[in-house]
């Protein structure tokens, strides 16, 4: 089934477990049944059925990066010299390593990359670049914009 018919053929129902699961992914199939007006088994059921379809692909908790030492956020577009080396491949595996790496997406446009970075500190951002980005093979230019306020915080995808 393609995405958009998978998309078309969700019914109310699985709409409202999305929905819910996004507010609060900890949900029981208990608690998501009450809020559904459903018993367990079919709650379980289309529950499992988005996971197996892989519309849920896993579960997390949302943590405050800032409580956790992390005062530096950064987007950062990375480009590459040559789009045919190998060098494109290598850099992605290499940021899937990374924990301080919380995004990364090939883009269109002037860059090639852009990476949403955590660190504790400018300085700790300034060694990542110089110790880490820097010394990946193929890269031409790496420009750093540091946010100064979160205005929106949320990775709900509206359904």
């Amino acid at each position: 089934m393609s995405k958009k018919a998978l998309k078309k053929s969700l019914d109310n129902v699985d709409q409202r477990i999305l929905s819910l699961l996004q507010e609060n992914g900890a949900l029981s199939n208990a608690e998501l049944g009450d809020s559904l007006s459903m018993s367990v088994t079919p709650c379980w059921r289309r529950r499992k059925k988005l996971e197996e379809e892989g519309v849920i692909i896993g579960y997390q908790a949302n943590l405050d990066r800032k409580q956790l030492g992390y005062d530096v956020l950064a987007f950062v577009q990375v480009r590459f010299g040559q789009h045919t080396a190998e060098d494109p491949d290598l850099f992605d595996k290499k940021m899937l390593d990374l924990p301080q790496i919380l995004l990364c997406h090939k883009v269109t446009g002037e860059a090639d990359y852009i990476l949403m970075v955590v660190a504790e500190d400018l300085e700790a951002y300034g060694k990542f670049v110089e110790d880490v980005l820097r010394k990946q093979p193929g890269i031409i230019s790496i420009q750093s914009s540091l946010s100064l306020r979160e205005v929106k915080h949320i990775y709900k995808i509206p359904i």
